[in-house]
Parts: C-alpha cells; sequence; structure tokens
C-alpha cells in the first residue's frame, strides 16, 4: 500500500521535531564552534523511512530549529544545506532499513558532515585553518550516529518495523 502525502507530511513533522529534540536538548558535547550531538542518526532513519524530498525537509527544518533554538543560529543556513545533503544518498525503497545503499550512505555522511561545516566555518572565519580545529569533532559527530544509526536499522529490521510503519512497500 502506498502511503498518501498527508501520512509524508505528518511523519516529516514527527522527524523533524524529533530531530530538533535530540539534536538540541540530548546530552550533547561542546565544542569550540559547536557541539557533539547523535541527531544526525535520527536524519539517518528519516531518509530510511521518508521518500527524499520528506526527509530533505525534515533533515533541514530540524537541524536549522536546533541551532536557531540554542543559541547556534549563526549556524542556521550552513545546517539547513549540510543536513539536506546528508539524506540525499539514503533511500526508503528497500525492504529493509540495513541495505547496502544505507550503510554506504551512513560512511558517506562522514565526508558530507566534515567538509559541509569545514566549509562554513571557512565562509565564517575567511581562515582555512581555524575550521581545522573542528574536523576531529565533526569526525566524532558523523562516527557516533552512525554507529547509533546502524543499531537502530538493525533492531528496527529485526522487529519487522518497515511493514508495521509504511505497510511494506513505498
Amino acid at each position: 500500500m502506498v502511503k498518501s502525502r498527508t501520512y509524508n507530511i505528518v511523519l516529516t513533522s514527527l522527524f523533524a521535531a524529533m530531530i530538533f529534540v535530540v539534536t538540541a536538548y540530548f546530552p550533547r558535547i561542546p565544542t569550540a564552534r559547536g557541539y557533539i550531538h547523535i541527531g544526525d542518526a535520527v536524519i539517518y532513519l528519516a531518509a530510511s523511512i521518508l521518500p527524499l524530498p520528506f526527509s530533505a525537509a525534515a533533515a533541514g527544518l530540524g537541524g536549522m530549529l536546533a541551532d536557531v533554538l540554542s543559541g547556534y543560529a549563526i549556524w542556521a543556513p550552513y545546517t539547513i544545506v549540510v543536513k539536506i545533503c546528508l539524506t540525499l544518498a539514503f533511500t526508503a525503497k528497500r525492504e529493509n532499513f540495513l541495505c547496502g545503499r544505507n550503510i554506504f550512505a551512513s560512511i558517506l555522511a562522514f565526508p558530507i558532515t566534515i567538509g559541509g561545516y569545514y566549509l562554513a566555518a571557512f565562509i565564517m572565519t575567511g581562515s582555512a585553518a581555524a575550521p581545522l580545529a573542528e574536523v576531529p569533532a565533526n569526525a566524532v559527530q558523523a562516527a557516533g550516529s552512525m554507529a547509533l544509526y546502524l543499531s537502530f536499522a538493525a533492531c528496527m529490521d529485526k522487529a519487522h518495523v518497515r511493514n508495521r510503519l509504511l505497510g511494506g512497500t513505498r
């Protein structure tokens, strides 16, 4: 059964709210210019459940709200772009969340996160050296989100969540 546009909009809203809450309020580690969070794991889940335009909207909106409402509004325009880019490689069209394409996408999230925020810091500071200080923190964030996503995806596949949530087909 193919879900309706309204169903996808509702799931998009729920995922945007989850991304916001997990990014802004779950335990996070402050860094020199921002913070390490696990919100990207929820973005990967959204991208594994929702069709692309909806998952991109949830990622961009949830990430932007987290920045704006937690004191990092200067990062919001860059966050929208980076978080949308994170969703592009994932697929919601497979029977399992944990498929080769989504595993590859979670690995591809490393250069997207690191490169995206490096470029953002470069634009803001005008320095090529200053943003290098944040590369390890962004790598930790990408690694943690990947590990959490892979764990969630394996558990969700074992519990047949796709069949319960989406009716088994896209």
